[in-house]
């Protein structure tokens, strides 16, 4: 009985089917709402995008027509020149420094002329001359300065970093150089392409310290400074090798580096002196990065003799003419603290500097510190 009351009486109803078809109304409703909304609301930011994209266009016109105009008014030419290095004459020479920020320039962000970017940091126009002429140490080349060009430019400055003869990427054979006018060359070349009345700023590493104050010498007026480097400066009736001869007994690691070529025959004088590259961390490197290790031993070149053996002509009324100023490497192992103090004791310049840390190589070992120096030294007014 109690079975056929159960057959016979009405089924329950399903709570559990209903509730699905229910929820599945729902979410339908929900889902063509959200379409709906999804829809307006990609209408709304479309037009909003256009909006904002045709304002930029619009300003962007504007800021190319201005440009044009300039153009025009300078004679075709941009309203400033930021020149590339020679070491790298295919660089693009008007390219303006990219933004590191991502957010797109608001509608009321002022519009920067180029000059205004290039020159935020730096008032180029008050310095008597933004343009460094950069001359490598003995064995190196112009590509030893790519971190300080670098810099440079990126501040606005013009750069120009020489191959010496014999050097870097110059074919000349190191060996056959004869003198040091025949080294120096290239820069005496450069110095005398220079206009009537521009200057520049020598900058001089090494070796390169003797080639800029045999520069200095004959191109007096052309020179606003002259920056040693860790650098051979000397004295009238001085050579670079009078000066090395000076630590000669208390630096072993230079001794045990050196090699001397001699392509003339054993009978006659070295005609290069090359570096054990097994040496050049210990010496030149000793606190600069591994990879600018490995560029400089895959990178230079033997340093010539005769230039090293040639004693300088210098006067007061040309070499004495020019402002010198003084970069101290205190962790420098190819030319000691107490050769470069004593340089310095015998021929004062206006200032010493000092790059706390750096090997004899400063532009690998500190980079910023020096390139910091350079533009301060630049900053520096006549007296």
């Amino acid at each position: 009985m109690g079975n056929l009351c159960g057959c016979l009486a009405p089924k329950p109803v399903n709570k559990r089917k209903a509730t699905k078809r229910l929820a599945n109304a729902n979410n339908t409703a929900a889902t063509v709402s959200s379409n709906s909304s999804n829809r307006w609301t990609r209408i709304r930011s479309s037009r909003k995008e256009k909006f904002v994209d045709d304002a930029l266009i619009q300003e962007q016109a504007l800021a190319a027509a201005a440009t044009i105009i300039l153009q025009q008014q300078h004679n075709g030419s941009l309203p400033f020149d930021r020149s590339a290095s020679l070491r790298y004459p295919n660089s693009k020479k008007n390219q303006l420094p990219r933004s590191s920020s991502s957010r797109a320039r608001s509608l009321t962000d002022p519009l920067l002329q180029p000059q205004q970017l290039v020159n935020q940091d730096i008032k180029l126009d008050d310095l008597e001359t933004s343009h460094f002429v950069l001359i490598h140490g003995g064995g190196f080349g112009a590509w030893c300065w790519y971190k300080t060009i670098a810099l440079l430019e990126e501040g606005g400055f013009k750069v120009s970093a020489i191959d010496l003869t014999g050097s870097g990427i110059h074919t000349f054979d190191t060996n056959s150089i004869t003198s040091l006018s025949q080294y120096v060359k290239p820069l005496n070349d450069f110095l005398e392409k220079l206009a009537e009345d521009e200057k520049v700023i020598l900058v001089g590493h090494d070796f390169g310290g003797t080639c800029i104050s045999h520069a200095m010498e004959r191109f007096p007026s052309k020179i606003s400074k002259a920056i040693f480097i860790a650098a051979a400066m000397l004295t009238n009736g001085q050579s670079t090798l009078d000066m090395f001869t000076k630590q000669a007994g208390s630096n072993d690691l230079m001794r045990q580096a050196q090699k001397f070529l001699y392509t003339n025959g054993n009978d006659h004088p070295p005609t290069a002196i090359d570096l054990d590259k097994s040496s050049l961390r210990d010496l030149l490197f000793n606190q600069s990065p591994a990879k600018d290790v490995a560029l400089a031993s895959v990178s230079m070149r033997p340093i010539p003799f005769a230039p090293v053996l040639e004693k300088l002509s210098l006067t007061d009324m040309k070499y004495g003419s020019v402002r010198r100023f003084y970069i101290e490497t205190p962790e420098d192992n190819a030319i000691s603290s107490t050769l470069q103090e004593g340089m310095i004791n015998s021929s004062p310049p206006e200032q010493v500097f000092r790059v706390k840390g750096a090997d004899h190589s400063p532009f690998f070992s500190k980079p910023q510190a020096l390139h910091k120096l350079l533009v301060e030294i630049s900053k520096i007014p006549s007296t």
